[in-house]
């Protein structure tokens, strides 16, 4: 796992918090109206069904009650830009929780409901640096619930691209998805010699070089919060992005297939 040496850039609280309650609240009104044939769908998530990804994106949201629920870790062990590189270890036991999970829950609505109950009771009071005893380490409320946004966008688009939905994202929510993960190749890959763009959330630099100083960078890649999302977390190749004209990269740094996906 790379050292987060890059600090991480503040985040509002009460804004994440808002957005991870509001893009829970939109896949739950997206899995709703979801028909028997869509939940047997499969998606590109290995063997998951739509059914079984739907019932792991409960496990996003439920994972704060239950772990503010337990006692508290004496000690934080993961800080915010450390997360991306540590949940490719847990994603076994992930899979098959989530199985598990849509087996015994066939009725999604009252998971997800109940799933809502409970964080909406447990979270208005619960302080943002009270620790939780996360599978990838213990981490602040505050830095966890950051990761939730990507938790949640990401597999939002996951079920519109399986079950052909169109589930809505919250601005918030898409933004701090796209500046985690963008701040997390800038962890992968210090340096300034070439700038990422993805607009309208985030800008890093990143790359070993010649550091950029002044007018236009001599290596730029561009794209928009979506692709960068799929390309981070391994949904689509950098190759197939820049074939699709879903990236614009140019100089000689600016190959950035050899960085990606940051996530497992």
């Amino acid at each position: 796992m790379p050292p987060a040496k890059r600090r991480a850039r503040t985040y509002d609280s009460a804004k994440i918090r808002a957005a991870v309650l509001a893009q829970f609240g939109n896949v739950r009104d997206g899995v709703r109206a979801l028909t028997e044939e869509q939940l047997a769908r499969h998606t590109h998530l290995g063997d998951w069904t739509v059914r079984e990804l739907a019932a792991h994106i409960t496990m996003a949201v439920e994972t704060v009650s239950r772990n503010l629920d337990r006692d508290e870790p004496v000690k934080a062990e993961l800080g915010l830009l450390d997360w991306p590189f540590a949940t490719a270890a847990r994603s076994g036991d992930i899979a098959d929780g989530s199985s598990a999970l849509a087996e015994e829950n066939p009725d999604l609505d009252a998971l997800y409901d109940r799933t809502e109950q409970r964080i909406a009771e447990r979270l208005p009071t619960a302080p943002d640096d009270r620790l939780l005893a996360a599978r990838t380490g213990a981490m602040a409320l505050a830095d966890y619930l950051v990761t939730r946004t990507v938790e949640l966008v990401v597999h939002t688009d996951d079920l519109n691209r399986a079950a052909g939905t169109d589930i809505p994202f919250d601005r918030q929510a898409l933004a701090a998805c796209t500046r985690l993960l963008a701040d997390a190749l800038a962890v992968k890959a210090p340096g300034a010699s070439t700038e990422v763009r993805i607009p309208p959330y985030a800008v890093v630099q990143c790359v070993e070089g010649p550091r950029h100083t002044r007018g236009t960078p001599p290596n730029v890649v561009e794209t928009d919060p979506l692709t960068w999302i799929r390309l981070a977390t391994g949904r689509t190749a950098w190759q197939a992005a820049l074939e699709d004209a879903k990236v614009s990269a140019s100089g000689e740094r600016a190959d950035l297939g050899g960085l990606l996906p940051l996530m497992g």
